[in-house]
């Protein structure tokens, strides 16, 4: 299979946790997506990564898509529970983080406009979704357990994110158990090798 990727996109790195928890990291070759010679949108219209070559030749775009397909290859645990209120749950958990990073990547998008072109309404706005929704994750994280599903996954890519760019400010002292959860969760090896702080 071939990955074409950016080493910092919060999407991207939900996909390398979740290939490194299915066993299957070894079987992705990664292809930096912003190399001329790598033409992304001549496989995906949206010229957006992440964006998966299966080894049939088929072409998958969009994280969830692709997460979902690799959980379908390999057994072990299943990141997207086949049925009922836990595959719900695990389902809004990854909509809530994405939703956080779309968000954020707004933030950081708009940071780098000419001073006059910015809009502090726009900014304000999108800051206003990435603490509500750090919000609801604190709530949701007394809950997580020690099991891990694509929610658990998407939120701890999404928090790396958030830090990595500063776009969620000082959030851990009103967020401790989320913040706790995340330090534990970011000890597994699938975030170690992911880590966008070594690209």
């Amino acid at each position: 299979m071939r990955l074409w990727y950016s080493p910092t996109s919060p999407y991207v790195r939900k996909v390398m946790v979740t290939a490194a928890e299915k066993g299957l990291a070894a079987r992705i070759e990664t292809i930096a997506a912003r190399a001329p010679e790598n033409d992304i949108a001549a496989r995906n219209p949206l010229g957006k990564v992440p964006t998966l070559e299966t080894d049939d030749g088929d072409i998958l775009y969009e994280s969830t898509i692709i997460c979902e397909y690799l959980d379908s290859l390999a057994g072990g645990v299943e990141l997207y529970p086949s049925s009922g209120k836990a595959r719900w749950q695990a389902l809004m958990l990854q909509g809530l983080a994405d939703g956080v990073d779309d968000a954020a990547i707004l933030i950081r998008m708009e940071g780098r406009r000419a001073d006059a072109e910015k809009s502090a309404w726009w900014v304000e706005r999108q800051a206003a979704k990435v603490a509500r929704g750090l919000d609801a994750l604190e709530l949701e994280a007394a809950g997580f357990g020690a099991d891990i599903n694509i929610g658990h996954i998407a939120t701890a890519c999404m928090l790396g994110f958030a830090e990595l760019h500063d776009l969620a400010g000082d959030w851990r002292p009103g967020h401790p158990t989320l913040a706790k959860w995340y330090d534990e969760f970011c000890l597994r090896p699938s975030m170690t090798a992911s880590d966008p702080k070594n690209a």
